[in-house]
């Protein structure tokens, strides 16, 4: 039997409502080295506190040698799960079981129409076996209103660029 893990003390109840962005985790990944004159991500990935440490390398379709991760797949990861968190938390409140809620992140790396750049579409696809899609369906728009990831692909990122010297 897996020990469940204590739940974070996070809810929509106990929301900052304050005038600024106040962080209540942050975290840094520095990714260094690889060949970059392709103009895509390949070298090493690694979290400031070690945990995550991973080759990043071009997908096959790409032109890569498909043998490390992407920057696509590290996106899809942490959307599914962040969708899936926000998901959760609203199941639990309207008295759901969670249990069995999947959530699938494909992301798509493609042309930009408007400028001939990149851009990323995601599509993601929940799986809640035994959950009636009526009850579902505002417990969805309620995910998506929460998840960070979800606020970022409707609304942006604020985001700043310094260069270190």
């Amino acid at each position: 039997m897996t020990e469940r893990s204590p739940l974070p003390d996070l809810s929509v109840e106990k929301d900052f409502d304050g005038e600024s962005f106040s962080p209540i985790y942050t975290t840094t990944v520095t990714v260094s080295g690889g060949a970059a004159s392709h103009g895509r991500a390949s070298g090493r990935a690694r979290s400031d506190d070690g945990v995550l440490d991973i080759d990043l390398r071009m997908p096959e379709e790409l032109g890569g040698d498909g043998s490390g991760t992407n920057p696509e797949q590290l996106f899809a990861a942490g959307f599914s799960a962040c969708f899936h968190g926000a998901l959760s938390l609203v199941a639990r409140q309207a008295g759901l079981d969670p249990a069995t809620i999947s959530v699938m992140a494909t992301v798509a790396f493609g042309r930009d129409p408007e400028d001939g750049g990149y851009l990323l579409r995601v599509d993601l696809v929940v799986k809640w076996p035994g959950v009636d899609p009526e009850a579902a369906a505002p417990l969805l728009e309620k995910a998506d209103s929460l998840c960070p990831y979800a606020k970022m692909a409707w609304r942006g990122t604020p985001t700043t660029i310094t260069l270190a010297l």
